[in-house]
């Protein structure tokens, strides 16, 4: 089922996108400023958000900036300006669709199916130095050689490249890998992570996983 992230600081407006898209079967979260927004995306994963501008808190263009560092997922702006500029800026920041208010929540609900279907048809490739992710064969090459991943490590590696500047907690990183609830007792986590390190070194010395003492873990800094 997917997950969108509404923000949105008209308590009205975010109630009818929520409710038109929880009837079409979508999962919705909602936030009312654009630092609750930021600050949602940080700590959770989306399949699309639909980001209004004119927020309290931080602005929905520095949301968006802020935003395509923590997720893959497509943007969706809301507006009253329907400038060719304002459009031709946001679309440079990001963004990938663009709705004027007001507006037809029809058009709105047509417009996230037509993202989220692009979203699924896309292989997930992701590139990060000399590592590149092929969604499509779920495999890892590093320096054009393949390292072979166990299923949980790929899953560990996917968690990190989808989302590069968060850092994961171990509790994040099994839930996401093992699909199950972290008990935070054993070294699982610590293992996978020394594993993957491992066969990184055989092709080469460069990091590509950092380790946030007494946080966790994320995908080193280009």
């Amino acid at each position: 089922m997917n997950k969108i992230l509404i923000i949105e600081d008209e308590i009205n407006i975010n109630n009818l996108i929520k409710e038109s898209l929880e009837l079409s079967g979508y999962t919705c979260i909602s936030a009312f400023s654009g630092t609750e927004g930021v600050l949602r995306l940080e700590s959770d994963e989306y399949d699309l958000i639909i980001l209004d501008l004119m927020l309290p808190g931080l602005h929905g263009s520095e949301v968006l900036e802020r935003g395509k560092e923590l997720t893959s997922a497509p943007f969706i702006i809301l507006s009253a300006v329907d400038t060719l500029d304002s459009k031709i800026d946001l679309l440079t920041l990001g963004a990938d669709d663009y709705i004027t208010k007001p507006f037809d929540i029809n058009e709105l609900r047509a417009r996230v199916m037509v993202q989220l279907r692009k979203k699924n048809q896309v292989s997930k490739t992701f590139v990060h130095k000399k590592m590149v992710m092929n969604g499509a064969l779920r495999t890892v090459t590093v320096e054009d050689k393949e390292l072979n991943l166990t299923a949980h490590e790929y899953k560990i590696l996917e968690l990190m490249l989808k989302n590069k500047s968060k850092i994961f907690t171990k509790q994040e990183i099994y839930q996401y890998a093992w699909d199950d609830y972290y008990i935070g007792e054993d070294k699982t986590i610590n293992v996978h992570i020394s594993n993957i390190r491992q066969k990184i070194k055989k092709i080469t010395e460069e990091e590509y996983i950092d380790t946030i003492w007494g946080v966790g873990f994320r995908i080193t800094k280009s």
